[in-house]
């Protein structure tokens, strides 16, 4: 990702809050210290203080702050023992309302099969009781521009008998599966779906649709793919679909050219097929929003990120947008 610019942020026109009383529960965000882009909780906060609701977090593994000693699989446990401090700080009342990282979703490698128990438990225990599942990336493409994630060296890491093995385990632990893959990897998440039901899985991003590199230009051809695989993914009860995180991926528009940022009008517009499509799929009881941050941070800031989904849901009714902004995130997480 490329590291957000706060000059450019700062040329967006200002916008009102819409619905400011309504609870969110941003289901998916990030915490780092990397060479070029520090976000802790400082710069976590105030993003939260832009004016919406937020009433609580879920923290999504990233690689940060992992174990420098011991045994390799146990090291990413370092990331949940780090976010478990920042939770802890956000529960003293001191850093304002948001409960930060009421939820935690770290790494384990699940290819480890059945010895991947011991490092599910490791992360349960330093949780605190906010550890929620695993996010082992599956996303993988042909095309080098794409970047792939660090956990895929092919197209089929889900399949593979030793990452179902340690699902397996996983499931057992009452864990879930933050499943991140590309659109042309969504039949590879429907076969997981249907071969492991007792297994909570969901997919980040709206399944991960691509609009660069050689997906460039066909807006129409990899809408119509994406579309057919997820109302068939839909199908299956087990999954819960993240709407947003479509900023990098997606690439609707060149943020990096733009002499300021999308208002939220624009950006709903960008990605209201996507979104809704999902909801319309999934339903609003299967669908939660999520902000991406800092990553979509790149592109727009948070209070007209999260005008842009209202602007999207403006015409649900009450119950439907409980769900969307909280509901789906409370159960789907336990939280």
């Amino acid at each position: 990702m490329t590291a957000p610019r706060e000059d450019w942020l700062a040329k967006a026109p200002a916008e009102p809050i819409l619905e400011p009383n309504l609870p969110i529960i941003d289901t998916h965000h990030h915490l780092w210290d990397r060479p070029d882009h520090r976000y802790f909780l400082d710069e976590l906060l105030a993003d939260l203080g832009t004016g919406h609701k937020v009433i609580a977090t879920v923290f999504v593994e990233c690689h940060a702050m992992y174990r420098a000693q011991g045994a390799a699989e146990m090291r990413p446990v370092g990331e949940t023992e780090f976010v478990t401090g920042i939770a802890a700080m956000s529960d003293s009342g001191s850093y304002g309302p948001t409960r930060v990282a009421a939820g935690i979703v770290g790494f384990a490698d699940l290819t480890l099969g059945d010895r991947v128990e011991p490092v599910l438990e490791a992360h349960v225990r330093a949780g605190g009781g906010r550890f929620r599942g695993v996010r082992h990336s599956a996303a993988w493409d042909a095309d080098p521009v794409i970047g792939n994630s660090r956990t895929a060296s092919d197209l089929h890491l889900m399949a593979r008998a030793d990452f179902r093995a340690g699902l397996k385990r996983l499931t057992a632990l009452g864990l879930s599966l933050d499943a991140w893959q590309f659109h042309p990897q969504l039949p590879g998440i429907i076969e997981l779906a249907r071969v492991c039901p007792d297994a909570s899985l969901i997919v980040g991003h709206c399944g991960g649709p691509l609009g660069y590199g050689v997906y460039a230009g066909k807006k129409d051809e990899v809408f119509s793919g994406w579309k057919t695989n997820i109302v068939e993914l839909a199908r299956c009860p087990n999954v819960t679909m993240k709407l947003g995180g479509m900023m990098m991926r997606l690439a609707a528009y060149d943020y990096g050219t733009l002499p300021a940022p999308p208002s939220s009008t624009q950006l709903a517009d960008y990605w209201r097929p996507y979104i809704e499509t999902c909801i319309e799929s999934f339903g609003a009881s299967r669908c939660m929003f999520e902000s991406n941050f800092p990553v979509e941070k790149m592109g727009i800031g948070y209070a007209s990120l999260w005008n842009a989904f209202k602007r999207i849901t403006a015409g649900a009714s009450a119950e439907e947008k409980q769900a969307l902004f909280s509901g789906t995130a409370r159960r789907a997480y336990r939280l």
